[in-house]
Parts: structure tokens; C-alpha cells; sequence
């Protein structure tokens, strides 16, 4: 009776309209008010919905988008957040399918075992470290090319080398650069892929000076480095989309952007329950006092 007598307000006066309801005036403009203060707070949350999506610039689905807001004190559900997005015809940036790529391991260096496959997942930071190259492609051709370790229990990356060439001394700047910031035990283990550069002498006497173990996918296997694959799929599709950088220079200032203030940071993660890398390794530390 009280949305007819709202929507036939313009029509005939409303003390009428109560009066032929037999609706007392006071109780209808008391569901008013609280029909309009719904209205507030369902405008907020949209509101809320939409600035957090382009604050994270299109790179939180629905579920990263829930777990963002409610850490702000917003409660809303999952269905809230779907409705809002659809309703503005918004999606995520997704990620290419993964495809397995192999590695040319055409070299003469020894290679070593994959010691992943009989290790449990690690418990803590600094047990198991993954790393892997990626071409960065530039706007008026060529490409540039990322070398990358990441921590494997909490995702973060701890080390990475952008340049103009894939040669040894790129994954060897890389994982120097982590080194520097991480204190290793002896025995962490270093996997990677089969190529050269992993295999090379100078690589090689970096380990063995730190008597950290290295250990290597299988041949033609690229989902046994799945977890860095995954990583850069989702670092091109959120970074690049599709397109290239400028210049070097440009590059080098968006990828440190993404990956010191962002990724690191604040990116979550759905298999770290919805958490930044950073955010995780504390809590562990926390927790495990």
C-alpha cells in the first residue's frame, strides 16, 4: 500500500490517499524515510563498488573486490558486487589461458633435478624461490626482457632485472637483487627451467657461494615452473593489456610501479585467502613468534 500511495502521490494528495487506504499518514511517511535511507545506503555501496574497481584499474573480479571493501569496514556480498558491475557493464582484466611453452635447454651445462616434486609446499618465506624470463614487448618493436624470483609460500617478488638482452647475467642481477634484501638459510632451494642461463658457471658459483640448492623443471615440462607462468600471465594482462611500452625508460618506471607499489603490496592474492604478498609474509611472522 505504501509504494501505490508513493506512486500516486503526484496524482492525488496524500492525505487522501491514506484516508481511502485507511493508511495513518505518520506510518507512511515513516516507511518513506526508511525507504529513502535503503536507497542512500544501496547508492553508497555502488558508489564504494565502482571506486575501489577503477582504483585497482580494472584488475579486481568480484571476489578481490569483496574482500577490499569489507577490510574498509564495507559489508556487502558477492551478489551485490556482481549486480553493480553488470549493471555498468564492467569485467576484470583476465589473463590469457595459460600455455605451456618449453625452453631451449640445448646447452652443455649439467642439469639439475627438480626437487619440487618430492618437497612439500613450503611453510615460510625464503624456502622455495621460482624464477623465470619474459619478453617485454615495445611499441616500435623488439622487446625487452624481465627475469623474475619470486617467493614461492607467499607469491612476492623478491628480485627481478629488466634489459636489453636474456643472457646469464640477467637472472644473475635478478636474484643478486634478492639476495641483498632477504636473509636465505643455507638449503633454500632456487628452481627454475632448463635454459642457459640457469645453468651457466657465473649462476652457478652465485649458489653454490650462498649453498643454496638449485633445481630444475623436467624436460618440455613447463607447468613444473606452472606457479611463474601463472605470474606473468597475469603480470601482462594487468600491466600491458595488450599493448607495449614506449621505451625502456618506460618500462623500467611502470614495471617498478607495478611491482614495489602495487603487486608486493596491495595486489591479493585468492591463494593467499584474498591477502598481499607483503601482508602474508607479516601475518606468518606475527602468527609464528
Amino acid at each position: 500500500m505504501y509504494s501505490f500511495i508513493q506512486g500516486n502521490a503526484g496524482s492525488w494528495p496524500v492525505h487522501t490517499l491514506c484516508a481511502v487506504l485507511q493508511v495513518s499518514r505518520s506510518a507512511y511517511y515513516g516507511w518513506l524515510s526508511g525507504s529513502r535511507g535503503v536507497n542512500k545506503r544501496e547508492e553508497e555501496a555502488e558508489r564504494l563498488v565502482l571506486e575501489t574497481f577503477w582504483e585497482h584499474r580494472r584488475r579486481y573480479g568480484v571476489r578481490r573486490l569483496v574482500a577490499e571493501l569489507r577490510e574498509k569496514g564495507v559489508e556487502i556480498g558477492a551478489c551485490k558486487v556482481r549486480l553493480v558491475l553488470r549493471k555498468h557493464g564492467l569485467k576484470a582484466i583476465q589473463p590469457r589461458s595459460f600455455v605451456p611453452r618449453t625452453t631451449d635447454s640445448r646447452h652443455p651445462y649439467p642439469i639439475s633435478p627438480n626437487l619440487l616434486l618430492e618437497s612439500p609446499f613450503p611453510t615460510s618465506p625464503n624456502q622455495v624461490w621460482v624464477g623465470d624470463i619474459t619478453y617485454i614487448p615495445l611499441a616500435g618493436g623488439g622487446f625487452l626482457y624481465l627475469a623474475v624470483w619470486m617467493d614461492l609460500y607467499s607469491r612476492r617478488i623478491v628480485g627481478w632485472r629488466l634489459d636489453r638482452h636474456m643472457q646469464e647475467e640477467l637472472v644473475v642481477a635478478a636474484l643478486r637483487q634478492a639476495l641483498g634484501t632477504r636473509t636465505v638459510a643455507q638449503g633454500v632451494i632456487m628452481h627454475s627451467d632448463r635454459g642457459g642461463q640457469y645453468a651457466g658457471k657465473s649462476f652457478r658459483r652465485l649458489l653454490d657461494r650462498r649453498r643454496v640448492r638449485q633445481s630444475m623443471s623436467r624436460a618440455g615440462n613447463a607447468y613444473d615452473n606452472a606457479f611463474m607462468e601463472s605470474c606473468f600471465s597475469r603480470f601482462k594482462a594487468e600491466l600491458l593489456e595488450g599493448g607495449a611500452f614506449e621505451n625502456r625508460e618506460d618500462a623500467q618506471s611502470e614495471i617498478f610501479e607495478y611491482i614495489e607499489m602495487y603487486y608486493n603490496t596491495r595486489r591479493r592474492h585468492s591463494a593467499l585467502a584474498y591477502q598481499s604478498p607483503m601482508n602474508y609474509e607479516k601475518n606468518h611472522y606475527i602468527y609464528n613468534r
